[in-house]
């Protein structure tokens, strides 16, 4: 130990100062000098001839030299004497001043203000300099470090800057559309209440009008009832007055006769002229009586003009009243019916619910605790609320069997290899066992679209499971190839949820041609090309109502209540104005895992709905069973009858597909004998359609043409 050679030098007490987080190029001069000043004032603790401390040793208290140059004996007598004192684990004195130097520094420094941590920054800073200024070798590395370090801090620093004034305007436009809600809720309310009070005003006026209705129904009955009873005693009074005025002239002319019978000279005339003389006048009395019975018999009923005139206004008013009230009446009587015929199926409803209700309680078994599953799957009660957001009890139970299974899968060490059989897939083809990758999820993914990007990459000469096997060999060799080829075939078997890993298994086993899936591929590229062309700002953003529209444009024969499901699938709800502006990259985006957005996974739906719609369609037109077979002739003219639109290419690819033949021999093909001859089963045919990109060309025949 008297042959270590070491230095100590007392610490300065430093002053409480603020440090900036930059400065001036006279400041940075001025700090470099205080920083040199300060190493000076540091220990350096040397030992054994120059070399560093080799502090913390082991307990055996030896140090190991690595790439000694030779010395003198002198120097092995002192490093032998060194290597047979045992060293302590006490640290070095220099490493202790360093220590107490930054908990000094950390001590003064003014942890209360915004810059705190920059601050905190600069005694490690300068305990970083001290390091460089006495390692002289490593003088450049470390400088360079340091260098790289404050720039990127620098970088950062800016980059904070910058979201500053975004953050306060977020927290603005979330304040303003929260008042917005506020304030829309509240008319919403207001418009409620408004609307309750007119349909209990309306209903009161219509039990008023009823009302009034039954009272003037009631009445007019009165009045009839009292009007037949008047015509009835008019009558009787008029039949009584004739009766009378003919007994009452009877007794008259018997008087008279009488009169001139007991006087005859009263007169003193002639007795012959006058009883001829009231012999005419009693003809023309009885001539006028008889014209004034007539005349009270044809107007005994008829009134004077202005009573009639104002009976005849009184009677117009009435009949206007009545119109009204009738029209009020139908009115009602046809909410009423509706109402009658809504409560019926109202009722008929319920009583389907209520037996639905009693017959899934009967049958169905109780309702599972999907809780009790964060115990058992990985990761937690946060992993799975992440995995069963909205899905349902079916999709729930797929997502636990792919947890479970992935479990099992990451369990195994090694496939058994499947053999070489002729059903057995080229890739697969192996006797022996294989080992597992074990790769995780995301690596999956990965793997699976770089798969793609080569395929779409290149001239695709080989069949889809020979280019896979290809791709593994290229990616991992060839002793590896098998390995994965298996441990990918488990994957995506298992993972079935997941979009990309589905289609791939779907393809690589030939239950899907690839072209459907590089067809949805360009149609996506497609629909993100139009949206970026309306998108003339460049900032990512286009409103609901441009959505519709490139929606509609980009697939003409979808119908209205699809275009509505795409736009619900992109965020747009009835409550949303068509001016709200809508992200659209993020609908084509996808999760590490190879999940896509739900409008990617509702274009994916509908396609697989056209397709079938679209053959059972010509199912229909054929008219045959699913055993049934159908000939080349038939399935052309179906093909043709349910899609008119079809050109002679695509009309040949479907026949080529449904027929497994070259589509040149199809083109050739035009003696209708030839195409009676070739037939195939209709269900064969079918499946052979739904695994290629079998989809509408044209609007579909009007049914009068049709006919």
């Amino acid at each position: 130990m008297a042959n270590l050679e070491t230095r100590y030098y007392s610490f300065s007490k430093p002053r409480p100062r603020t440090r900036s987080s930059g400065g001036t190029s006279e400041t940075k001069g001025i700090e470099k000098r205080k920083l040199s000043q300060k190493r000076r004032t540091l220990p350096l603790q040397l030992s054994m001839g120059g070399h560093l401390s080799p502090w913390p040793t082991y307990m055996t208290g030896q140090t190991i030299l690595h790439k000694r140059k030779p010395c003198s004996e002198d120097c092995r007598k002192r490093a032998n004497s060194w290597q047979q004192q045992p060293l302590g684990t006490s640290k070095p004195r220099y490493l202790e001043q360093l220590e107490n130097y930054l908990r000094k520094e950390l001590l003064l420094l003014d942890l209360g203000t915004d810059s705190a941590q920059e601050l905190r920054l600069q005694p490690y800073r300068e305990i970083f300099e001290f390091f460089i200024e006495d390692f002289k070798t490593y003088k450049p590395l470390l400088s360079s470090i340091k260098n790289a370090y404050e720039v990127m801090l620098a970088h950062q620093r800016e980059k904070i800057r910058a979201l500053e004034p975004l953050k306060a305007k977020i927290v603005t436009m979330n304040e303003d559309c929260s008042e917005r809600i506020l304030a829309m809720r509240a008319e919403e309310r207001y418009e409620i209440s408004q609307l309750k009070k007119e349909k209990m005003n309306l209903l009161k006026l219509i039990d008023k009008k009823n009302e009034e209705k039954i009272s003037l129904q009631s009445e007019v009955a009165k009045l009839r009832k009292s009007l037949a009873e008047e015509y009835l005693r008019y009558l009787t009074e008029r039949d009584a007055r004739k009766i009378l005025i003919g007994n009452l002239n009877e007794l008259r002319y018997q008087r008279e006769d009488m009169s001139l019978a007991q006087s005859p000279g009263v007169w003193g005339e002639d007795p012959v002229k006058l009883t001829l003389a009231l012999k005419m006048t009693r003809q023309d009395l009885t001539r006028t009586q008889m014209e004034l019975n007539t005349m009270k018999a044809n107007f005994g009923d008829v009134v004077p003009r202005r009573d009639f005139e104002m009976l005849e206004k009184t009677n117009t008013d009435l009949q206007e009243q009545l119109e009204s009230l009738r029209a009020d009446y139908e009115e009602v009587r046809k909410e009423h019916e509706l109402l009658l015929q809504l409560h019926m199926s109202t009722l008929k409803e319920r009583d389907q619910f209520h037996f639905e209700l009693q017959e899934i309680q009967r049958t169905s078994t109780p309702r599972p605790d999907w809780t009790k599953c964060e115990s058992v799957i990985s990761g937690g009660s946060e992993r799975w609320l992440i995995l069963a957001e909205g899905k349902n009890s079916d999709q729930l139970v797929d997502v636990l069997l792919e947890e479970i299974g992935n479990a099992l899968l990451r369990e195994k060490d090694f496939f058994p290899g499947l053999g070489f059989g002729e059903s057995i897939p080229a890739f697969l083809r192996y006797d022996g066992p294989v080992e597992n990758k074990k790769p995780s999820k995301k690596e999956v993914v990965h793997l699976l679209e770089d798969a793609w990007k080569e395929r779409l990459a290149e001239e695709q000469k080989e069949s889809f499971p020979d280019f896979f096997f290809n791709f593994l060999e290229r990616r991992f060799g060839v002793n590896d190839a098998i390995a994965w080829a298996y441990t990918i075939f488990e994957n995506i078997k298992l993972f079935r949820s997941s979009e990309i890993m589905s289609h791939f298994y779907s393809v690589l086993i030939g239950k899907r041609k690839e072209s459907v899936y590089i067809s949805q591929r360009e149609t996506m590229s497609q629909l993100l090309k139009e949206m970026t062309n309306v998108d003339t700002q460049n900032e990512g953003l286009i409103t609901m109502e441009q959505l519709s529209t490139i929606l509609k444009n980009t697939f003409p024969l979808k119908k209205e209540e699809q275009i509505q499901e795409l736009m619900e699938a992109a965020g747009w709800s009835p409550d949303i104005s068509s001016t709200e502006v809508l992200n659209y990259q993020i609908l084509f985006t996808e999760d590490e895992e190879g999940q896509s957005e739900p409008f990617v996974q509702k274009l994916w739906e509908q396609y697989d709905n056209e397709k079938d719609a679209y053959l059972q369609e010509l199912k229909q037109d054929l008219g045959l069973d699913q055993s049934d077979e159908v000939s080349l002739l038939k399935m052309r003219v179906a093909l043709m009858n349910i899609d008119p639109s079809l050109d002679k290419q695509t009309l040949s690819t479907y026949l080529s597909q449904a027929f497994q033949l070259p589509v040149a021999e199809l083109q050739l093909e035009e003696d209708e004998k030839q195409q009676e001859e070739i037939v195939v089963k209709l269900e064969t045919a079918l499946d052979r359609l739904r695994m290629a990109d079998t989809k509408r060309a044209g609007p579909p025949r009007e049914p009068e043409q049709a006919s």
